[in-house]
């Protein structure tokens, strides 16, 4: 239970989660604990919650990478679910509510049952900690929980989403997985993981484990190597698991959408056979066959469903008064490699003689998504981009890409908006976005504004007339305002104030139809979902 609150006036959600925000580290994430430091202390908090002997029992499926493990899991778990196993899912990071992270049966877990096993384990370690042994950080501690859900909901299976890296991330200490996964492997939080893509390879190799079959995806030949030396230094036969043939989902279409998914799903398709072997439930290698897949598979390949990845939402604010006039396309892309795979999903998806696949999630309608289409089918479409990322993170690597991909398959963008994010990394819950007259620094902004208005006017990844004259067309295609003068940029101090400003373009002008790609950041895409949804 928690702590007497009092006369607080709060929920008692919303008091846990003030108790998580209180773990959030103020700590760059180069810090010596993101590398190692002070690992081993992860077994001393297992002993605290009495999870030694319930963790060594888990049937558990361990995935890193570096894009795409979200994914594989996501697979895996509805493979599995499927299947009729009881399964537990852990990913991270959450968009809109902590509660994502922790799944039971498909299904995030309840408000209850959260409190019951946050205050659980929050409290045990509030009575044991010492100097020594400090309360957990914010990640370890809800890795932890996430053993301890697992473990008194008694699922059958475990998959874990390894958060950053591998060899010394929270949820690498499970000693014996039934099998891991590599997934895609490229450039990101190298300030932690190395600046190659070998050393990179190395710290993701960390959760591979002797007996533990091991499979990967097609790899950058270093990061290969760097897997195969790692894997048979534990005398492990590292497999390569082939991209899922889209022929063998009996006209059936993945859940998760984008041409690179079928490369996540013949992963997921190799761990889930693997564990079913392992753990005496079939004797099948469905990896390898090139002929059929059982139906629970397919069923749980196609119903696969993942917030903020090749997302498309129709704004409901909307809706009703202009069918698909105003639709937002999410895609929480942060690396090099993952802004090609956006921009390629957004252009196949914004096709005009395509209808879009729309990516909703299982208790909502498509009713409204298919009158969109149908009612907007005349309108010219406007390509918007709203775009945020971390600092940590370059630009200079991240726009040229999404700007020349785009621009290769005809598409490019009549305005960019730069906005910082609502959601703040101290704080989980809800965030109360800054007042109109709150002094907030856009000097990041500024920063990505300069790096593609660059691009646009130095015809790099556009033919120079069309970059220029997208920036004219912009005018046109939205009402003016203080924060607008008619340029191909456009900088607010909220997020809210562009979801208002977007909203307006759309009511002045009937005619309209903006397709907006949200990108650069999950934490943006979250936070564009928390708006539009409410």
């Amino acid at each position: 239970m928690p702590p007497v609150n009092g006369d607080s006036g709060i929920s008692p959600y919303e008091e846990a989660m003030e108790a998580l925000s209180s773990l959030i580290t103020k700590r760059s994430r180069a810090d010596t604990s993101n590398k190692g430091g002070n690992f081993e202390t992860l077994f001393d908090y297992v002993k605290i919650l009495e999870l030694e002997e319930a963790i060594k029992e888990m049937k558990v499926i361990h995935v890193a990478g570096t894009k795409g493990k979200g994914s594989t899991c996501t697979f895996s778990e509805s493979i599995l679910r499927h299947c009729g196993f009881r399964t537990g899912l852990f990913t991270s990071p959450h968009l809109i509510d902590v509660r994502e992270r922790f799944k039971l049966d498909g299904s995030d877990i309840s408000q209850e049952k959260f409190l019951e096993y946050f205050w659980w384990c929050f409290n045990r370690f509030k009575e044991n900690v010492t100097e020594e042994l400090p309360m957990p950080t914010y990640f370890r501690f809800l890795a932890l929980l996430a053993f301890k859900i697992f473990s008194a909901e008694k699922v059958d299976v475990v998959i874990l989403e390894v958060g950053l890296g591998g060899k010394f991330d929270a949820t690498n200490i499970v000693e014996n997985p039934v099998v891991c996964g590599i997934a895609s492997l490229g450039y990101d939080h190298m300030e932690i993981l190395g600046n190659t893509l070998g050393e990179i390879a190395g710290e993701k190799a960390g959760i591979f484990k002797r007996g533990s079959p091991a499979f990967t995806v097609p790899q950058p030949e270093e990061a290969m190597k760097v897997l195969e030396q790692k894997a048979a230094d534990l005398d492990i036969n590292l497999q390569v698991a082939a991209p899922l043939d889209p022929r063998l989902m009996s006209n059936m279409h993945l859940g998760l959408e984008g041409e690179h998914q079928y490369l996540n799903a013949g992963l997921a398709i190799a761990l889930c056979s693997t564990w079913l072997q392992r753990t005496s439930h079939v004797r099948i290698e469905y990896y390898n066959t090139t002929a059929s897949l059982p139906d629970e598979f397919i069923r749980g390949l196609a119903s696969a469903w993942l917030y903020g990845r090749a997302q498309i939402v129709a704004d409901q604010f909307i809706e009703n008064e202009n069918p698909g006039g105003l639709v937002f396309y999410l895609d929480g892309a942060h690396s090099p490699e993952s802004m090609d795979v956006c921009a390629k999903w957004f252009c196949n998806a914004t096709k005009g003689d395509t209808k879009p696949a729309y990516n909703v999630a299982p208790d909502e309608s498509n009713a409204s998504v298919d009158r969109n289409q149908n009612g907007s089918s005349a309108k010219v479409a406007t390509k918007i981009l709203l775009f945020n990322c971390m600092s940590v993170r370059d630009p200079q690597l991240l726009l040229p890409r999404l700007m020349k991909t785009c621009a290769n398959h005809g598409v490019h963008f009549n305005k960019a908006i730069f906005v910082p994010n609502t959601s703040v990394y101290h704080k989980v819950g809800n965030v109360n976005s800054p007042s109109a007259d709150a002094q907030v620094d856009v000097s990041w902004q500024k920063t990505l504004q300069r790096v593609w208005e660059g691009l646009v006017l130095g015809d790099k990844g556009s033919d120079a007339k069309d970059a220029n004259s997208t920036c004219k067309a912009a005018a046109a295609a939205a009402p003016a305002t203080d924060n607008d003068s008619g340029s191909c940029t456009i900088i607010f101090p909220s997020l809210p104030q562009a979801i208002n400003w977007l909203r307006d373009s759309i009511r002045k002008n009937q005619s309209a139809r903006l397709q907006v790609l949200v990108t650069g950041s999950l934490h943006l895409v979250g936070d564009v979902l928390r708006l539009i949804k409410n």
